[in-house]
């Protein structure tokens, strides 16, 4: 029987993801810099795959799941209920950023509510071709070092240095989405611009995470070791 707390687990992982990551960069862009906040994402991402990853595979990212689910690991069903987890939990997180910046005294100091978005320093095309390579970067990492069970065990560090990799690259571009539901939270609430550009931080992280699930099975041997987290929390066909 399916267990419901893998649903939790997303909702929550993603909640810290953007909450810690995205809020990095809202209270502390200026003084820490992008190291700072690419650190922070990296970080969090570490600590979630080793705390949520026994339960639910710790995607916490729609490009994830999507990927996860080409690669044959997930129902069509489950991936859905993760996605829907992943924006309620990045919805939640952007609404206690908000709220911080509106009634807390907090400074925003992104100006924008850590929003993804192109035309100061990248035009749409290239903030396409940037969040495909960033995100297919990210996603075959997560799908090589989980499909390989005898490396399963340190899987968080290569996939926390991935994500702040990406982040180092991507931050003073167009803030660096490669997670749908990452750009998705912020953008609902600070709205104008950045809800116009959404489209953008949406459908190339999933196409980057499509690719990845193209290329991971040439990188992986057949039959390569044993389930990997993202293949032992995967969610029942039947």
């Amino acid at each position: 029987m399916d267990d419901p707390r893998r649903y939790v687990a997303e909702f929550l992982g993603s909640l810290l993801l953007i909450f810690f990551g995205v809020g990095s960069a809202v209270f502390a862009r200026v003084q820490g810099g992008v190291v700072v906040v690419a650190l922070a994402f990296g970080f969090t991402m570490l600590a979630l795959v080793y705390t949520m990853g026994p339960l639910s595979g710790s995607h916490i990212n729609p490009a994830v799941t999507l990927g996860v689910l080409l690669s044959g690991k997930i129902s069509p069903l489950g991936a859905v209920l993760y996605w829907v987890a992943q924006f309620a939990g990045a919805t939640v997180a952007a609404f206690v950023i908000w709220a911080l910046t509106r009634w807390g005294d907090v400074v925003d100091q992104t100006g924008a509510l850590g929003t993804n978005g192109y035309g100061a320093h990248i035009n749409l095309g290239g903030a396409a071709v940037l969040e495909t390579v960033l995100t297919f970067l990210f996603v075959l990492v997560v799908l090589v070092v989980t499909g390989r069970g005898e490396h399963a065990a340190f899987a968080g560090v290569p996939i926390g240095l991935a994500l702040a990799a990406a982040h180092l690259v991507g931050l003073t571009l167009d803030g660096t989405s490669v997670n749908p539901a990452r750009s998705f939270g912020p953008a609902l609430f600070q709205g104008g611009t950045a809800l116009r550009q959404l489209w953008v931080f949406i459908v190339f992280p999933l196409l980057g995470g499509a690719l990845a699930a193209l290329v991971a099975p040439l990188i992986l041997r057949p039959g390569a070791g044993g389930p990997g987290p993202a293949e032992r929390v995967t969610t029942p066909r039947a």
